[in-house]
């Protein structure tokens, strides 16, 4: 028996960029939104993670896969389902549909980390998961950190203010796109192309009054980007793929 859960995200104008493309954050706005829904169906939402384990769930890593660019209007599909919780790590898989064409796919990881200690909990302990996990829908892929270029330039240093943040305090998942994509200036790198790809892994937090420098490399399809901290210790990575449009 599997269990999956599914939910349609409009793409409007609010997710769209200069050329007329859902941006990646708000793609992953769109799976994070679903993930956490996901979670709530199966009993283990963030206020019962609260209240039960005094823990809250953090994102990982995450990567998606595009076929083709998805538009302005659009109406994407998503389905997800987790692979169960034994380590201290969750992954979930989702697919992505425009009606019934199957559009690209995603995974992603999480974790269980405790409000104060940061310490992350085992999945394990959590007897909520047991028998609600994917089934056969369930894949084998896993996420890896990427290998940087050998070199890496200095694209811009950033600050992150109060609009980056979301309700645990820190910058929001999504908003890291956003930063991989200014520094790598997306408004000239995607004339012609779209991002079939992108993976983020998130290494520490960053939070309000922060200035992040933001290193970028690579050419052709693949970019990479690498986000410090004033003390020089790595807060995320990503790798991000450019396809031409068909």
């Amino acid at each position: 028996m599997s269990m999956f859960y599914e939910a349609t995200y409009l793409v409007d104008s609010r997710d769209t960029d200069l050329f007329a493309q859902c941006r990646p954050s708000a793609l992953l706005g769109f799976l994070q939104e679903a993930a956490i829904q996901a979670a709530g169906e199966i009993g283990v939402s963030r206020e019962k993670m609260i209240q039960q384990y005094h823990a809250f769930w953090m994102l990982s890593r995450v990567r998606y896969n595009l076929k083709r660019p998805l538009r302005c209007g659009e109406r994407v599909r998503v389905k997800t389902w987790h692979r169960g919780g034994k380590s201290a790590m969750m992954y979930r898989d989702f697919d992505l549909f425009v009606g019934e064409e199957h559009v690209g796919e995603a995974i992603s990881i999480w974790v269980l980390t405790e409000l104060e200690s940061r310490r992350l909990l085992r999945l394990s302990d959590v007897s909520e998961f047991e028998r609600t996990d994917g089934g056969e829908l369930c894949r084998s892929e896993q996420l890896h950190k990427p290998r940087p270029p050998e070199e890496l330039t200095l694209s811009e240093v950033r600050r992150m203010h109060y609009s980056d943040t979301d309700i645990n305090g820190h910058v929001n998942n999504g908003k890291y796109a956003d930063f991989v994509c200014d520094a790598l200036s997306m408004e000239a790198l995607g004339k012609g192309a779209f991002v079939s790809s992108l993976q983020l892994g998130y290494l520490a937090e960053c939070l309000p009054g922060e200035e992040i420098s933001l290193y970028t490399g690579g050419e052709g399809r693949e970019h990479f980007a690498l986000g410090r901290g004033a003390e020089g210790k790595e807060r995320f990575q990503a790798i991000l793929t450019l396809d031409k449009l068909a």
